[in-house]
C-alpha cells in the first residue's frame, strides 16, 4: 500500500476556506428542513437541545474530518489511504473515503430536483405568480410543477449544470469565485429579509416560538431528530469537509475555522427560521407544515402580503444560492478523486460525475410522479430510498468512523503535526467528546435510524458498543504498547 502524493491546490485564504465550508453547511436543510422540524417538535425547546448537539457532536467530528483531509492532502479516498497507512492501521479505512464520495453523489442526485424545484419557484415569484395566491392555488401550482417529469426533469438539468460549470473551473477559479460572490449575496439577502420580519408584527412571536423552552412537548424522538440534524447540517461523513480540509494550508487554524463555520451556520439556520415563522405567524399559517412549508406554505404569505413579489423572489434566490453553494460541495470530493489519479482532467471528470448523478436523479424526478408507488427498499420510493441510505445510514456511518479512527488509531503525535490547539481546556474537550461522547451518541442515531422496534435498535445499539469499546480497548493496549 503506498502513500500516494499529489500537486493540489490551496484555498487563498484562511476567511476564503471558512466561507466554503460554510456554503457547504448552509442549504436546504438550513433554509427549509430546520424551521419545520423545529416547528413540528415544539420549537424552543427543540432549539436548544438542537444547540447542545451542534457543539457536542457536530464540532469534535468537524475538526477531526477536516484535519484528515489535510493530513492526508488528498482526495477524501487517497486522503485516508494515506492517514492509514502513516499511523501504520489497515488500508480498509480507506473504505471511509469511498462511503464519503458515493454517498454525496447519491445526495446531489436528489438534491438537485429539489433545488431545481426552488430555481423554478424563483423565476415564478419573479413573473408574480404567487400574487393573491390561496392555499388551493398553491397546492395546484406545486402538483403541476412535480406531476410532469418533463418540468421537473427540466429544472433538474439546469441546475446540475450550473453546479458542474462552477465545478469544472477548479478550487480558486471555480469554487472560490462562486462562494465569493454567492456568500456574500446570501448574506445580504439573509439581512434584508430578517429586517422585514421584524415589521410583519410577529417577530416576537417567532422569537418566542423558537426560543421559549417548553420541555414538555420534548420527547425522545424530538431528541434523536435533533441530534441527526446537528449531524447532517454541517455535511459530516460526506468527504466534503475532508477534500476542503486538503486544501488548507498550513498556517491556517482548523479549530478556529470550525468554530467559525458552526457557530455561522448555526446563525444562518436560526435566521432563517426567524424570518419563516414571522412570515407564517403574520398569516396565520401553520408552522409545523412540514416539508410542504417551502413550496406550499410560504408561496401563499407572499401571495398576500405587502411586498410579496420582492420579499418572495429574494426568498427563493436564498434558497438557490444556499443549495448551490452545498451541491457543489457535494460533487467536489468525487470530482478531486477522479482528477487527482490522473486519468481525467478536471473537466472531464466533472462532466463524467455529473452524467451519472443526473442520470440517478432522474429516479426523484419519476418519484414525484410516474414513479410515486414504485417502491425500492420497504415502503419508500426512489427518492425516499436515497434519502433514508445516505442521510439515515452513510453519513451517521462515515461521521461514526471520523470519529474512530480520529480518537484511537490516530497517534497523537501524528495528529499534533497538523491539529494546534492554543486552548488546553478545549483540547481536553475535544479528545473526551471525540472518544466516549460523540461515538455513542453517532450510535443511537444510527441505532435508531436502521432498526424497526425497540428490541432489534436496542440490540444493534449493543453489539455497537461492544465493538467499539473492543477496538478503543485493542487501539490504547497497541498505543501504550
Amino acid at each position: 500500500m503506498a502513500r500516494t502524493k499529489v500537486s493540489i491546490p490551496a484555498w487563498s485564504s484562511q476567511w476564503v476556506f471558512i466561507m466554503a465550508a460554510v456554503g457547504s453547511a448552509v442549504g436546504l436543510g438550513n433554509i427549509w428542513k430546520f424551521p419545520y422540524i423545529a416547528g413540528d417538535n415544539g420549537g424552543g425547546a427543540f432549539v436548544i437541545v438542537y444547540l447542545a448537539c451542534i457543539f457536542l457532536i457536530g464540532l469534535p467530528i468537524l475538526i477531526a474530518e477536516i484535519s484528515l483531509g489535510r493530513a492526508g492532502k488528498a482526495n477524501p479516498v487517497q486522503a485516508m489511504r494515506n492517514n492509514a497507512l502513516n499511523n501504520n492501521a489497515s488500508k480498509a479505512w480507506t473504505g471511509l473515503g469511498i462511503n464519503g464520495v458515493i454517498a454525496g453523489l447519491l445526495i446531489l442526485s436528489f438534491y438537485t430536483v429539489i433545488a431545481g424545484l426552488a430555481l423554478a419557484y424563483f423565476f415564478k415569484s419573479l413573473q408574480g405568480g404567487f400574487l393573491a395566491m390561496d392555499a388551493n392555488e398553491a397546492q395546484t401550482l406545486f402538483n403541476s410543477e412535480v406531476a410532469s417529469p418533463w418540468v421537473l426533469g427540466f429544472w433538474h438539468t439546469l441546475f446540475m449544470l450550473f453546479t458542474l460549470l462552477i465545478v469544472a473551473r477548479g478550487v480558486r477559479a471555480g469554487l472560490e469565485k462562486a462562494i465569493n460572490f454567492m456568500m456574500p449575496g446570501l448574506l445580504m439577502i439573509l439581512l434584508v429579509l430578517l429586517g422585514y420580519a421584524t415589521m410583519t408584527g410577529s417577530f416576537g412571536q417567532s422569537v418566542s416560538f423558537m426560543f421559549r423552552a417548553d420541555f414538555s412537548q420534548l420527547t425522545w424522538n424530538a431528541v434523536l431528530v435533533a441530534m441527526g440534524h446537528a449531524f447532517f447540517t454541517l455535511s459530516i461523513g460526506l468527504g466534503t469537509m475532508m477534500a476542503y480540509g486538503a486544501y488548507v494550508g498550513r498556517k491556517m487554524s482548523i479549530v478556529q475555522a470550525s468554530v467559525w463555520i458552526v457557530v455561522m451556520d448555526t446563525l444562518i439556520a436560526i435566521m432563517a427560521g426567524l424570518i419563516i415563522f414571522s412570515i407564517v405567524f403574520a398569516n396565520a399559517l401553520e408552522p409545523g407544515a412540514g416539508p410542504g412549508l417551502l413550496f406550499q406554505t410560504l408561496p401563499i404569505a407572499f401571495g398576500q402580503m405587502a411586498g410579496g413579489w420582492v420579499f418572495g423572489s429574494l426568498f427563493f434566490l436564498l434558497v438557490v444560492m444556499a443549495a448551490l453553494s452545498s451541491a457543489i460541495s457535494l460533487l467536489e470530493p468525487a470530482v478531486s478523486w477522479l482528477e487527482q489519479r490522473g486519468r481525467y482532467s478536471r473537466a472531464q471528470a466533472t462532466a463524467l460525475l455529473g452524467a451519472f448523478t443526473w442520470f440517478i436523479g432522474l429516479g426523484t424526478v419519476l418519484s414525484f410522479n410516474y414513479w410515486e408507488s414504485v417502491y425500492i427498499f420497504g415502503e419508500r420510493n426512489v427518492f425516499a430510498t436515497l434519502d433514508f441510505l445516505t442521510s439515515s445510514l452513510m453519513l451517521p456511518l462515515g461521521g461514526l468512523l471520523i470519529a474512530v479512527f480520529a480518537a484511537w488509531t490516530w497517534q497523537k503525535s501524528k495528529r499534533a503535526e497538523v491539529l494546534y490547539f492554543s486552548n488546553q481546556l478545549f483540547q481536553q474537550f475535544f479528545d473526551t467528546s471525540l472518544r466516549y461522547f460523540t461515538p455513542f451518541a453517532v450510535l443511537v442515531v444510527f441505532a435508531f435510524n436502521l432498526a424497526l422496534g425497540w428490541l432489534w435498535t436496542s440490540v444493534i445499539l449493543i453489539v455497537g458498543i461492544v465493538a467499539y469499546l473492543g477496538y478503543a480497548w485493542r487501539c490504547h493496549q497497541a498505543q501504550a504498547g
